[in-house]
């Protein structure tokens, strides 16, 4: 059953135009993650869904009504459409329980009461029911995001529109975000979501819309976007998912801001989270407490590069380090505990030297 018809929508903006012709229909239960670089689009059609943003041209149907008509009562159809941005947008001098019943108070006219009971059930669902009495202030990033969502769900809406709900949160709190749609996902909900976390957009989608080119470039089951894509730029971009380059240029890099590029890598190129506790550990054993002490020590040899390469055939990750300077292979010359954990952590180490140092690892 058709929830959603998009007819050649279009938008523009004064020298761009990042939606030319979408056409496309979500279904009632339908789970759309819409995946694409940056700039294609993907946030636009979400917003032109809705009407925060006017389409230039083309039809946007919902539930029957033609909302992209100026007739329409947009207000009453957006009732019916959660959504849940990158900034949570909450209410700070009011209680997450306030917060969660203001919608239905005071647009669909509920009785308090029940608002509170209906309320307390929903943030029951996304594990926030202890936090009920707590301001804004006192939650975290995860738990300010799990609030709105508590929010657009409070509206009993048929769809739910997530904009990169989880790109402004530490990469800690990711993952109690992703579980509470993937929740969603279990229980029916219809849902389109705009998201950079790859390996969550292959498990909870039953569609995946890649945006490329002014449109919706390919779409289809996860299986198909992630493990056999029909086009040569989804081909392209998925295989860019599983290539990562680190450079490190002196002898103090910012090591949390490089751990958390490797963890937005190992979410975007489905490595599972014991995959990444590999790759960091051999990182931080190889490069960190042996070779970046060694190159300090010498004051030459930088910078340091770091390329990680992921591949679905066996879930094989390789790292290749190369840096300047004398011979110097860590893997026989380093602190023999850090061997012993890379050892224990690798299937594969070597060391070669020509004109440069190299070391290629396989987990």
């Amino acid at each position: 059953m058709s929830l959603i018809t998009i007819e050649h929508l279009k938008k523009e903006y004064p020298g761009v135009t990042p939606l030319q012709d979408v056409c496309a229909e979500i279904n009632k239960g339908d789970v759309i993650s819409v995946i694409g670089p940056s700039g294609t689009g993907k946030s636009t059609l979400l917003r032109c869904i809705n009407q925060l943003e006017k389409p230039t041209s083309g039809r946007v149907t919902v539930n029957g009504a033609v909302i992209t008509d100026p007739r329409c009562d947009i207000t009453r159809v957006r009732r019916k459409m959660g959504m849940v941005f990158q900034s949570f947008y909450l209410f700070n001098n009011r209680t997450v329980l306030g917060n969660v019943m203001s919608a239905p108070v005071d647009l669909l006219k509920t009785p308090k009461e029940r608002a509170r009971r209906e309320a307390m059930e929903i943030l029951d669902r996304v594990g926030l029911a202890d936090k009920a009495n707590a301001f804004p202030e006192e939650l975290s990033g995860g738990q300010k995001q799990r609030v709105a969502i508590a929010r657009a769900i409070a509206m009993n809406p048929d769809i739910l529109l997530f904009d990169e709900p989880t790109s402004a949160l530490d990469p800690t709190m990711v993952n109690e975000v992703l579980a509470v749609i993937r929740r969603l996902a279990d229980e029916g909900m219809t849902m389109m979501i705009v998201t950079h976390e790859m390996r969550f957009a292959r498990n909870v989608s039953t569609r995946v819309f890649y945006m490329d080119d002014g449109g919706i470039y390919e779409e289809g089951p996860p299986e198909q976007i992630f493990d056999h894509p029909v086009k040569e730029k989804t081909r392209q971009f998925i295989m860019r998912l599983k290539t990562l380059r680190i450079e490190i240029e002196d002898a103090d890099p910012d090591y949390a801001g490089i751990l958390r590029r490797m963890e937005g890598f190992a979410s975007e190129a489905m490595i599972s989270p014991a995959g990444f506790s590999r790759l960091s550990l051999v990182f931080e054993e190889l490069v960190y407490q042996n070779l970046l002490p060694f190159l300090r020590e010498q004051r030459k040899g930088f910078p340091v590069r770091t390329e990680i390469e992921y591949s679905d055939a066996g879930n094989q990750i390789c790292m290749n380090v190369t840096y300047g300077g004398e011979h110097y292979n860590p893997l026989k010359e380093g602190n023999e505990l850090s061997l012993l954990m890379l050892r224990n952590l690798t299937e594969e180490m070597e060391y070669m030297h020509e004109g440069e140092n190299r070391i290629t690892v396989r987990l």
